[in-house]
């Protein structure tokens, strides 16, 4: 098949040159089958780590710095580390990735479901476990059913569930689906949903998972690309995995490229090895912006990130140096925006999302958000005063508190937004919100004020008519 081209039956996924850990099944129709999973060796790693000692497995995934792909970028062997010698403990996979523009872990769980279930298992053993819940997005019908298929045929090789392919170790996976919730991505109300309580987060401290999670017992919760590592990893070391990405970002991580690109789709790229401008511009990767535009904005970590501009296209694609110039890369989604973009628009489509997802449980977040929606779909209805540009700076002050409303408020500083964001709330879903409007005042005031003085006019010329 030829570098470059779409995949038929992985739609959205990009086959670009470059190393493949996670995504080398998907140039085969039938990835996500037990017959293709056996004959690319796709269990191979799990059996590898079935012989040996559970913390030789657990210090291998350590060594090799595997960086959790949900979001924090947490290393997983840290966090394997943090669960106390309690039992019954647990495994959580989450898999509601439902963060605006990210649809990688989709593709995962519907292309190469036996990889992900392979990465269960060994991360069960290596922890001492015998029971994994796999939870998938509600409305992930086709990721639902592929999981489903593959546990069955798991399940009848001895692959998972008791004797594990002759051994005596012995660890089940179920599957669970929620029923389609933003708030669910947040590791404490996935474990309330998987609870079958309403999905809403619990406090940190004391509900850290590690300690209190699934019924109240020590839980791991990683993400799916995560736990789709482990396989190629204990087939070929620590070492060969740091041979790929940079010293502190090692191995490749799937990127998902929504927006005015000419190509969008979901890339697996090296950490730190591929810049912004790469991604977006380069022939391997997305192929310039359509229709030949300028690069207005993008949003480098889902709707929730602040927004990066031309400014930052050189800077590489890993969690220091993006953090440091006051973003993250998240969960892996990059949303892009030419200069045909209404940055206004833009603003309400991320807020309204946030406002109809908030679960409710804090007031800031629950009013805040709805305050922000209402306001900014006044200034695009036309009915927009001149102290609606500070009133949405207040609010998200009282959300996530920052520098903001201040007089001097410099709307080309990148420094003007406290990151990682400051929060009156239990969870950042009330912070995601802000970074938008932040995002977009500081770089594109302008476009509000004229929206604002367009409308001022018209009433002002309506009176006079009067």
């Amino acid at each position: 098949m030829p570098t470059n081209a779409y995949v038929p039956h992985a739609q959205g996924y990009v086959d670009n040159e470059g190393p493949k850990v996670v995504s080398s099944r998907f140039i085969h129709d039938d990835s996500h089958t037990l017959e293709r999973a056996l004959a690319t060796d796709a269990y191979e790693g799990m059996k590898i780590a079935l012989g040996m000692a559970p913390h030789e497995v657990a210090a291998l995934v350590k060594d090799a710095v595997l960086l959790g792909r949900g979001g924090a970028g947490f290393p997983a062997g840290i966090k394997w580390g943090f669960m106390p010698p309690v039992w019954p403990r647990y495994l959580v996979v989450n898999g509601d990735e439902s963060e605006p523009g990210t649809y990688k872990d989709r593709l995962l769980m519907e292309n190469d479901p036996h990889q992900l279930i392979a990465g269960c298992v060994i991360t069960c053993y290596a922890l001492g476990l015998n029971q994994c819940f796999l939870y998938v997005r509600g409305e992930m019908a086709l990721a639902q059913e592929r999981i489903a298929v593959a546990l069955n045929e798991a399940y009848e090789a001895g692959l998972v569930g008791k004797n594990i392919n002759g051994t005596d170790v012995s660890i089940d996976v179920v599957l669970h689906w929620g029923a389609g919730a933003y708030i669910v991505g947040e590791e404490t109300a996935l474990i309330e949903s998987l609870e079958g309580n309403r999905g809403m987060p619990r406090l940190k401290p004391p509900f850290f998972p590690a300690a209190k999670g699934l019924y109240m017992k020590p839980t791991i919760v990683n993400n799916v690309e995560t736990l789709a590592n482990l396989g190629w990893l204990l087939q070929n070391g620590p070492e060969s995995y740091k041979t790929y990405g940079s010293e502190t970002s090692p191995g490749t991580r799937m990127l998902a490229i929504s927006g005015h690109v000419n190509r969008p789709g979901v890339y697996e790229v090296e950490q730190g090895k591929v810049t912004f401008r790469d991604l977006f511009y380069g022939d391997n990767y997305c192929q310039g912006i359509r229709d030949g535009n300028e690069l207005k904005a993008f949003i480098p970590g889902g709707g929730s990130a602040p927004w990066f501009f031309p400014d930052q296209l050189d800077l590489p694609l890993e969690a220091r140096p993006v953090g440091a110039a006051g973003s993250m890369l998240g969960s892996g989604a990059i949303v892009v925006m030419d200069d045909t973009t209404d940055a206004v628009k833009a603003t309400l489509r991320l807020v309204r999302f946030y406002a109809r997802e908030s679960c409710g449980k804090c007031t800031p977040c629950r009013e805040g958000t709805a305050w922000e929606e209402k306001v900014l779909q006044r200034i695009l209805d036309g009915h927009g005063r001149p102290q609606d540009i500070d009133l949405l700076l207040e609010i998200g002050n009282n959300i996530s508190p920052g520098p903001y409303p201040v007089a001097s408020f410099d709307s080309q500083s990148l420094e003007a937004i406290p990151f990682p964001p400051k929060q009156t709330t239990i969870c950042p879903l009330g912070p995601s919100s802000v970074a938008p409007i932040t995002s977009a005042i500081r770089r594109f005031r302008h476009e509000f004020e004229e929206k604002i003085e367009a409308a001022v006019a018209a009433r002002n010329a309506g009176d006079q008519d009067d």
